[in-house]
């Protein structure tokens, strides 16, 4: 047998899935690659090797760490979800109050020791799904209680949502509007639903006034910039030209691999618009496979949820995958213009440690889920030996 067929023969669950890693892990070091170009000649002496390297390591070690979560029984994750939300509460907190500050953003802890950032945020919102999807799971006789169902949901959300959204009001509006689909999937009383969006008003509006006595602590000057920016085209940023210009420059085919021109001109080209540089080199048909991509993944997401046996295990994978291709597709969005700068990355394609270990995570959970309906399936397939007897 063939390594080729043994490796397809060991890896169960969708496989269509496993394609979309696999796909998007090359267009992640290729992409990486090409640019970083000017930051390598920065810092680096203009040592391009360095960061091609270390993505090929990362994105190594993330694929890995995809096989350890694929093989783990993803009913273990229901168990380990208070834990990890205990856990994500306090680091959240350390984060803003001593956390590494990089453009002007505290989302990063520094490891001792080590030249390594950990950007607490991820591990938050990983932690804080699969506390949701565990809640609704085992709380669904009486799902539409205030006190039993509801509270243990909103609390939480409110928390960690809360305590993101200074320093990442993105990533924090999209984990928020995670829990709320996961909510709706999930039957949560749709008055519950309306309550917690409320509420979420309430927790921004009091973050809003926040910030204006503590700019340095709560973003608000930066997030009404943007905003301004993005409505008014003659205050359109540095950034948001050179992406266009890149993604025009593209055309049908691209510019080739490794021959984009804009990478020299645009900021952070290796992770907020790394789409742009995409674009660039591959063209209008590198930049719609990357969409098809995502999109592929949460349409056979939606089809596990609809063939899972167990509730857990639909809303584990609806929740990562819904965080994973949002998350994409506002990043996307960001570099056509269609929404404001958000600072989101493109999930296991930019260039960051913290995000492609933590979307390589994800991607195995909803792969642990499809294995385990699959051997349901299978089982259910075989004949009964009773009928036989």
């Amino acid at each position: 047998m063939s390594l080729s067929s043994r490796i397809y023969a060991e890896l169960r669950g969708d496989r269509v899935i496993w394609m979309i890693v696999a796909l998007l892990a090359m267009f992640s070091i290729l992409a990486v690659y090409s640019s970083t170009g000017t930051i390598a000649y920065r810092h680096k002496g203009g040592n391009t090797e360095f960061y091609l390297l270390k993505q090929f390591i990362l994105i190594a070690a993330g694929l890995g760490l995809t096989y350890l979560c694929y093989l783990l029984h993803y009913m273990k994750y229901s168990r380990a979800a208070p834990v990890l939300l205990a856990i994500a509460i306090p680091v959240l907190i350390y984060t803003l109050v001593f956390g590494a500050e990089y453009n002007e953003a505290r989302r990063w802890i520094e490891v001792p020791g080590i030249p390594f950032t950990f950007q607490t945020s991820e591990f938050a919102k990983l932690a804080l799904i699969i506390y949701v999807a565990r809640v609704i799971s085992s709380k669904q006789e009486y799902i539409k209680d205030m006190k039993s169902a509801f509270l243990p949901i909103i609390v939480p959300v409110l928390i960690v949502c809360g305590l993101i959204a200074p320093a990442d009001l993105s990533s924090a509006v999209i984990l928020f509007l995670v829990s709320i689909l996961m909510m709706f999937m999930g039957r949560v009383a749709m008055k519950y639903i309306l309550l917690l969006l409320f509420m979420g008003a309430v927790v921004f509006s009091f973050l809003v006034m926040l910030g204006s006595f503590f700019p340095d602590f709560v973003r608000v000057n930066t997030w009404t910039a943007r905003v301004e920016q993005f409505r008014e085209p003659a205050k359109e940023t540095y950034q948001v030209k050179h992406a266009k210009i890149a993604i025009a420059s593209g055309d049908f085919a691209g510019v080739g691999p490794g021959k984009s021109t804009l990478r020299n001109y645009l900021p952070h080209p290796y992770s907020d618009f790394i789409y742009a540089i995409i674009c660039e080199e591959y063209g209008l048909l590198g930049g719609l496979l990357i969409v098809v991509l995502y999109t592929l993944l949460f349409l056979r997401t939606v089809s596990l949820v609809t063939r899972s046996p167990k509730t857990f295990g639909a809303m584990l994978a609806l929740g990562v995958s819904l965080s994973l291709v949002s998350q994409a597709f506002i990043n996307m969005a960001v570099s056509v213009n269609l929404l404001p700068v958000t600072g989101v990355t493109l999930p296991m394609v930019s260039m960051g440690g913290t995000s492609i270990l933590f979307s390589s995570m994800s991607f195995g959970i909803v792969l642990s889920v499809s294995r385990y309906i699959e051997k349901v399936n299978e089982r259910a397939d075989l004949p009964d030996v009773r009928e036989f007897a």
